[in-house]
């Protein structure tokens, strides 16, 4: 039987906009939570509408608008939560996740860090799963999630529609972000769709011929 792809984005706002992104396998309903940055309730009202089983949270980066539902999420269902191994600079820090800057001096406590490339598995259906590329820049943390049989990628904020990250915060780095965009975004096939932290979604196609550096 052919496994069909439910992506679902939802948009959870506390003092920013931000894209949430449920990642499932149709059969199963089994899957993944990309980066909930708030609005836990609205997130975890959807996990029981619409019967998810999540089995991980993943995080593209440890700012403060994609980490802000994580605890209450991961206290609720029990689940792991997986980044980059540098996101340690970001969730013990409120100042390099931003959130200090917003008086709500936010922290994770239960994390696991997964090694760069790894593959992520679901349990329900070996099948389906997602690929970890890091990708520093934005953050030095910065991670895509990439499905080739899906030919999409979860990019978080290192590109957008038509515009890239800013490398003006903490451990930000023009030049890195650059050379990653042009070796671990524009090297995956052109009809990748690229789904942002804070855009509509775009293609590695059009970015590829709109952003010059």
């Amino acid at each position: 039987m052919v496994h069909e792809i439910k992506i679902l984005c939802v948009e959870v706002t506390d003092i920013l906009a931000t894209n949430a992104y449920f990642y499932i396998d149709d059969e199963t309903r089994h899957g993944f939570l990309i980066d909930p940055g708030a609005e836990a309730d609205k997130l975890l009202n959807i996990i029981e509408r619409e019967q998810f089983t999540i089995e991980k949270i993943l995080l593209t980066h440890g700012h403060f608008d994609h980490i802000g539902a994580v605890n209450e999420i991961q206290s609720k269902l029990g689940v792991e939560v997986c980044m980059q191994k540098n996101g340690r600079d970001y969730i013990k820090n409120p100042a390099w996740n931003l959130s200090a800057y917003f008086n709500l001096n936010m922290k994770l406590d239960d994390v696991t860090y997964i090694e760069d490339f790894s593959e992520i598995i679901l349990n329900a259906n070996k099948n389906f799963g997602l690929k970890m590329i890091p990708l520093a820049g934005h953050t030095t943390d910065g991670a895509i999630f990439y499905s080739k049989n899906d030919s999409v990628a979860f990019v978080g904020d290192s590109i957008f529609l038509n515009s890239i990250g800013r490398t003006d915060f903490p451990g930000g780095d023009e030049i890195t972000l650059h050379k990653n965009l042009r070796e671990r975004i524009f090297t995956l096939p052109d009809d990748t769709i690229l789904l942002s932290g804070h855009s509509d979604l775009t293609t590695v196609a059009n970015e590829k011929n709109s952003l010059i550096f």
